[in-house]
């Protein structure tokens, strides 16, 4: 991680525990918003105009939290307006790393090799992680936010006119409920999947285990009743937040992670709605199946040899896209 600027230690997956022993993650440190008229969004300072080519995202295949940012900015119809660079799937001591891997980027913006050198642009004395996503501001030079929650909410209000109508990913008559159920989905299966993975004592894993599958029983459920989507006919942020721990599940999370009660393919219903935001226009382009298991399995402390698995097989989802991503 970055201390007052320098690179101190060499990356670890585990950010801090609690008193069980289970995961806890860092709070982003960017906390600006773009806006349609430049005023100041909910937190940050104002100066942050939606203009088409003034911004660029960072963001790496493998990261479920980048990846819905990406997915938000094809939804949103923002690929003119808000450029893009993908690191390269497997983590180094020095954290994400710019370079040739196939599908990821040099970084021909900024010239940085690590992620971490783009968070020292921004502030020469930042101390913390250099995470995924970032939005980066070309014209101020400096990042304006590495929350993910709050870069989709950008894409889908902050570009005004700039962006599609076709979607509203969180619109106003919904957004109690949206924000209701991603807080559950956040704190059962996104990030329990990762309280799993990273535990430190057997209480902490088995605890996120048991709400890991509860989730997915529910919302197996819930698509019974609601669907096709979270909220009906109507596509929403929580969908977008959703599949990209769907599509990670069988790949990584269920054999690394130990999520192994059943695989996704167990519930007919959850793998019919991935395969449903799957064949929207866009969507294919934001996912790598190569690159989330070479990422997550590059990580040492979980998988000291390195070796990547060659399954499993993802019928529907194993071949992708990179391209024009």
């Amino acid at each position: 991680m970055l201390v007052d600027g320098k690179w101190t230690t060499d990356w670890q997956p585990v950010q801090a525990t609690d008193n069980k022993g289970g995961f806890v993650r860092q709070i982003s440190g960017f906390r600006n918003w773009v806006t349609p008229d430049g005023s100041a969004g909910p937190t940050g300072d104002a100066g942050f105009k939606a203009e088409s080519g003034r911004y660029h995202l960072y963001v790496a295949l493998v990261c479920p939290w980048a990846s819905r940012t990406l997915m938000a900015r094809k939804l949103k119809g923002l690929d003119e307006v808000v450029s893009v660079s993908i690191v390269e799937p497997a983590l180094t001591e020095q954290g994400w790393r710019f370079g040739s891997y196939p599908g990821a980027d040099r970084d021909t913006l900024n010239s940085a090799t690590y992620m971490h050198e783009i968070y020292t642009l921004a502030d020469p004395h930042y101390t913390g992680r250099a995470t995924v996503p970032v939005l980066w501001d070309k014209q101020r030079k400096t990042i304006v936010n590495n929350e993910s929650a709050d870069i989709l909410r950008m894409f889908n209000a902050g570009f005004g006119a700039l962006a599609s109508g076709q979607f509203d990913l969180y619109p106003a008559d919904l957004q109690d409920d949206i924000d209701a159920l991603n807080d559950a989905i956040y704190t059962k299966l996104n990030n329990g999947v990762y309280r799993a993975g990273f535990a430190t004592t057997q209480e902490a894993y088995e605890e996120a285990f048991a709400d890991v599958f509860d989730m997915l029983d529910a919302l197996e459920s819930r698509l019974a009743e609601k669907g096709p989507y979270l909220f009906g006919a109507r596509l929403t942020e929580a969908d977008v937040r959703l599949f990209v721990t769907l599509v990670r599940f069988d790949a990584a999370y269920h054999g690394l992670f130990k999520c192994n009660l059943r695989p996704l393919a167990d519930y007919p219903l959850l793998s019919a709605y991935l395969l449903r935001l799957l064949a929207m226009p866009g969507v294919r382009e934001t996912v790598s199946i190569d690159h989330i298991k070479q990422g997550y399995y590059s990580i040492k402390t979980l998988n000291p040899n390195g070796i990547v698995p060659v399954g499993p097989e993802l019928p529907g989802i194993q071949e992708v896209a990179l391209a024009d991503t």
